[in-house]
């Protein structure tokens, strides 16, 4: 059974930062592409950051780059996203996701196999 559970999420003012973690289990994250999404209140999910199995290819939504970055370690199965610079529209909760695929072009457009529970994070004004 394949398994995302993220951590880190919380509160914090507009500025500052936060590190999501996404351990997983259940499936080695090297041969699939992991992703981040939010989804605010009211909103629908979108795409945050991908990087693909091998690490070597990462890509962002356009409202993010420059200030998030999405990282993994593969040896503990487990990917990162961190946050810089945030502001209180990205309040949201924050998904972690697994892809079918060691692309991240898939789960970019929302092709998953599995998510993850979701945090919660709020950026306060």
């Amino acid at each position: 059974q394949v398994q995302l559970v993220e951590s880190g999420g919380g509160l914090v003012e507009a500025g500052g930062s936060l590190r999501l973690s996404c351990v997983v289990s259940g499936r080695t994250i090297t041969n699939y592409a992991m992703a981040w999404f939010r989804q605010a209140p009211g909103k629908g999910r979108e795409f945050v950051a991908g990087i693909s199995g091998g690490g070597t290819m990462s890509s962002y939504a356009d409202s993010v780059k420059g200030r998030f970055t999405i990282s993994k370690d593969n040896a503990k199965n487990t990917v990162y996203l961190q946050m810089n610079s945030l502001k209180p529209e990205e309040t949201a909760v924050y998904y972690c996701a697994i892809g079918p695929r060691t692309s991240s072009v898939y789960a970019r457009l929302g092709i998953i196999d599995y998510w993850g529970q979701g945090t919660q994070v709020t950026v306060s004004s």
